[in-house]
């Protein structure tokens, strides 16, 4: 597997880097372990304050950071700015509530003779962090800045296509005085997953990609009794109620769809719609998709991004061929993409029924799903009829609907009136297919170290 930057816009390769090779990656965790060992000690607010100086070098350098983003996934230019300014905020989340969530949790104990006990939260260890294409950045900050305020380093193994968003991030960290080990980004090949997580020292792993990564290296990490928490694939729905704002709702599902080109696991990729209104949001909202315009990611005007690579290119059109051949109808919207690069053209999709190998699939582009619903349970019942449970949306102008609409469907995540959305204070996960664990705020900072209990006791013994 060649660690290359190839430009999904015009397919030209940029830079080519060398895999890792054996002894990179057994020096790789005696860094990180050395480093550990005393990084463990610093007190929480030294070692969040890098973490703000880190912000602060992403912001001062935005333009650069997401050039380098959009070079090599191709994402709208204005989208990666927007990523290099969520994984800003991300880090200073940590630099503001880190030190008060590692608190010691005082126990409420029934029985004077308990003691006084408490949870004290320590760092594990080496963590490995396996993270994909889609957001080069930020799904880097969301592993590192909980782990490295909890107390523990990181070897990272990024995705092929953005080797230098990989090797930027740990250039910057170190710049911003990060010590030497307690952050690697590490060329490792699929193979090497394996060598790094039999090694005692690594305490667990984090991924973020496709089910398929998934299951792999969750099995991995079980044969050595690793921890691990998985960030999968999602199909979420967007369920439209029979008494929506239709023309509002339409726009909010163009843009849940479409932004990063439609590459997001938690982007609107089932679209559950209300009989009753079905015919408008399909006019509006085929409409608004007609009207994207698809071009040189660089380009202001810009909406819609070319795919990340001409292999997932390769792979949408053949979903898509399938899901015809199957019975769906797929209808091509708006002007023609560019011929050049790694666009595919928008789809619509309808008349997908369960026997229909696309209806449980995960489409990653901008391909949408259109299902027609009788009414408000037979919305949630397709809604729930997935193998994915990641993010999901309702919309209602009745907010009390909404929200017992959304205790209904069965995600980690679930947003009245607009698609599912990722921000720095909000946590990240799902459940089935979608994985386990979560990412973010308290949560995703406690996912890797011992809760451990401490009872000071002072009875006398029993004989």
């Amino acid at each position: 597997m060649a660690f290359a930057t190839v430009n999904p816009y015009t397919n030209e390769l940029v830079k080519e880097f060398p895999s890792a090779t054996e002894a990179e990656i057994v020096s790789a965790i005696d860094k990180a372990d050395a480093a550990f060992q005393s990084w463990k000690n610093l007190p929480v607010a030294e070692r969040v304050s890098i973490l703000g100086k880190a912000a602060k070098h992403l912001r001062d350098n935005i333009d650069e950071h997401a050039k380098l983003i959009t070079l090599e996934m191709g994402k709208v230019f204005a989208e990666s700015k927007a990523e290099v300014e969520l994984s800003a905020q991300i880090l200073e989340y940590y630099v503001k509530h880190a030190e008060e969530q590692l608190q010691p949790r005082k126990l409420p104990v029934m029985d004077p003779a308990e003691g006084e006990a408490s949870l004290v939260y320590e760092p594990l260890g080496v963590l490995l962090a396996i993270e994909p294409w889609n957001f080069p950045y930020y799904q880097v900050a969301r592993i590192l800045a909980p782990q490295l305020s909890a107390g523990n380093t990181l070897i990272l193994k990024h995705a092929s296509n953005v080797p230098q968003c990989a090797a930027a991030f740990e250039k910057m960290m170190l710049e911003v005085g990060l010590p030497e080990g307690v952050f690697i980004n590490l060329f490792a090949e699929h193979h090497h997953v394996e060598t790094i997580l039999q090694d005692p020292r690594v305490c667990g792993v984090a991924l973020t990609g496709s089910e398929f990564a998934g299951s792999a290296v969750a099995q991995v990490a079980g044969k050595h009794l690793k921890k691990s928490i998985m960030e999968l694939g999602g199909a979420d729905a967007f369920v439209v109620l029979d008494d929506a704002d239709i023309e509002k709702t339409a726009k909010w599902g163009v843009f849940g769809r479409h932004w990063n080109g439609g590459q997001v696991c938690v982007s609107s990729k089932r679209m559950i719609v209300d009989a009753k209104v079905y015919d408008e949001y399909l006019e509006k909202y085929t409409a608004g998709v007609a009207a994207l315009k698809a071009g040189d990611p660089m380009d202001p005007a810009t909406q819609l991004a070319p795919l990340s690579s001409q292999r997932a290119k390769d792979g949408l059109l053949k979903q898509i061929e399938e899901a015809v051949k199957h019975g769906a109808t797929a209808i091509e919207v708006g002007e023609k993409v560019p011929a050049q690069g790694c666009f595919v053209q928008p789809t619509i999709l309808t008349n997908v029924t369960p026997d229909n190998p696309a209806y449980y699939q995960e489409f990653f582009g901008p391909v949408s799903m259109i299902f027609k619903a009788k009414d408000e349970a037979d919305a949630i019942r397709i809604a729930n009829d997935s193998p994915f449970g990641l993010g999901g949306s309702v919309f209602t102008s009745d907010n009390e609907r909404g929200r017992k609409v959304a205790l209904q469907i069965s995600t980690g995540m679930v947003f009245v009136n607009h698609p599912t959305m990722v921000k720095a204070d909000l946590p990240f996960g799902g459940v089935r297919r979608s994985g386990f664990g979560r990412e973010l705020i308290d949560l995703g900072l406690k996912e890797f170290v011992n809760q451990k209990l401490v009872d000071i006791v002072d009875i006398d013994a029993p004989f």
